[in-house]
């Protein structure tokens, strides 16, 4: 049997406040969306004017819970503090159980309840308590809510095994793609085709170009002439080349490399040149929609003029947490700039940009670099970049390594997409579950009431007031 309630009438909001006093030590509660939560301790807390939550009780952030930010607290959590962007609220165990009304929040129909509660702009909307506490559910008895639960946890498993393999996956092809990308710059995946091709140019000869290249850029002035770098010792190299290879510095291959810089305030414009943070590098490529800015033309070529980048060029972030973020800039612009979290990479030999790349992508990098004594160990200075190894291939073969890495991280890619629909068939098994299992028992007189054929609990809205 069912009965329509008001939220209001089973969820009261609870406000105990306290004064965060410095020198003691509070357990500090913040939830993210799909129920996660975590602990902060400490006794240097910004805002003193808290308040205390108890296990058990409902918590949801009053920004973010059309998001899924809301809760059941824990009891290991009893007594911990929050500030007043989230709300706790006593629910009444007369009427409801609740385990019951944790596993109904998962469901899409009470997202959808914080959805429609929450008023103001697009990207930043705020829940309306009065409109939330007054939205309408029918509500089961509570020994039916038990029983509801009971299904629900029987009738789980499936799914629950579905997330948990979805989710092994998704590990195993996270490590697989850093195996391919391992075994390129380590010359593995091209051990065939150099057996096919005894007779290619050394990249020792490459590298003897290159550096002659440069000598002759320098002598023309049209680059600066810079500090000799260090020769590279055995204790630095992390594994052993195929023959053929040979390591380089970046400073060798690369014309000056250097970091970006940030102009002032007053340089910035809305259509000029395109100006890149490290934000806008998003899965190792420019990603130049998400906040772009751009600059004046005259600052990118007078103050800035140091920074100018070309499309081919590679850019790596030098300012963490974390390191680690790659991309080659794209030709949607002749030219771009960058501030000073980024550093520049452009190769003497353009041809060579790409699987530099590539080798930076790997992170194998981070693993060699001596960050002792570093006033911010987060960060790379452009000297450390300039030291930076590179196993250097001959150029036909980083050209093989190329093809090869593609083909396979296509059919990676592949495989990404099969497990993301996989997941997308577990959000809706699980929603099945949810319905199926929450099903209120019916007697055959309920049965033959029209009305509540096919409900189920999580479509138990009516209207708001």
């Amino acid at each position: 049997m069912v009965k329509e309630y008001k939220i209001r009438d089973f969820l009261k909001r609870i406000k105990t406040q306290v004064e965060v006093e410095d020198g003691c030590s509070y357990k500090r509660l913040t939830i993210r969306t799909n129920h996660q939560r975590d602990i902060a301790d400490g006794s240097l807390i910004g805002t003193k004017s808290q308040f205390i939550v108890n296990g058990g009780d409902f918590i949801l952030s009053k920004i973010d819970a059309r998001y899924g930010a809301f809760g059941i607290i824990p009891l290991e959590l009893d007594g911990a503090i929050i500030t007043g962007n989230f709300w706790t609220y006593k629910v009444d165990t007369d009427l409801v159980d609740t385990e019951w009304f944790f596993y109904f929040t998962h469901s899409y129909s009470f997202i959808q309840i914080c959805q429609e509660s929450s008023t103001g702009t697009t990207h930043r909307k705020y829940l309306d308590e009065k409109m939330f506490l007054n939205h309408k559910i029918l509500l089961p008895e509570k020994k039916e809510q038990v029983q509801m639960v009971k299904r629900y946890l029987e009738s789980s498993k499936i799914s629950n095994e579905c997330v948990k393999e979805i989710k092994s996956q998704k590990k195993i092809l996270s490590q697989l793609k850093q195996s391919i990308l391992q075994e390129a710059i380590e010359g593995k995946l091209t051990e065939a085709w150099r057996e096919q091709n005894p007779d290619v140019k050394p990249a020792s000869e490459i590298l003897q170009l290159i550096k002659a290249e440069k000598e002759q850029l320098i002598k023309d002035g049209k680059i600066k002439k810079e500090k000799p770098l260090p020769p590279i010792s055995e204790n630095e190299v992390p594994f052993v080349l195929p023959e053929g290879w040979i390591w380089c510095r970046l400073g060798e291959i690369c014309d000056n490399i250097t970091a970006g810089s940030t102009p002032s305030q007053d340089s910035f414009i809305s259509k000029e040149i395109p100006y890149l943070k490290v934000y806008n590098i998003r899965n190792q490529k420019i990603d130049f929609h998400y906040k772009p800015q751009f600059i004046k033309k005259n600052v990118h070529e007078t103050s800035l003029k140091r920074c100018i980048l070309k499309p081919g060029d590679v850019i790596m972030n030098i300012v963490g947490p974390p390191l680690g973020k790659v991309a080659i800039i794209p030709n949607d612009y002749p030219e771009w700039n960058c501030n000073q979290a980024i550093a520049i990479f452009r190769c003497i030999d353009n041809e060579i940009n790409e699987y530099l790349y590539l080798y930076l992508s790997t992170g194998i990098y981070l693993k060699t670099l001596d960050f002792k004594g570093m006033a911010g160990q987060d960060n790379i200075s452009v000297t450390m970049c300039k030291n930076l190894l590179l196993p250097l291939p001959p150029k036909e073969e980083q050209k093989t390594i190329l093809h090869k890495l593609k083909t396979l991280l296509e059919k990676k890619q592949a495989l990404e997409t099969e497990i993301t629909q996989s997941e997308q068939h577990a959000q809706k098994l699980m929603q099945a579950v949810l319905k199926e299992a929450f099903m209120p028992v019916q007697t055959p007189e309920q049965v033959a009431e029209p009305e509540w054929e096919e409900q189920e609990i999580s479509q138990y809205i009516t209207s708001e007031i």
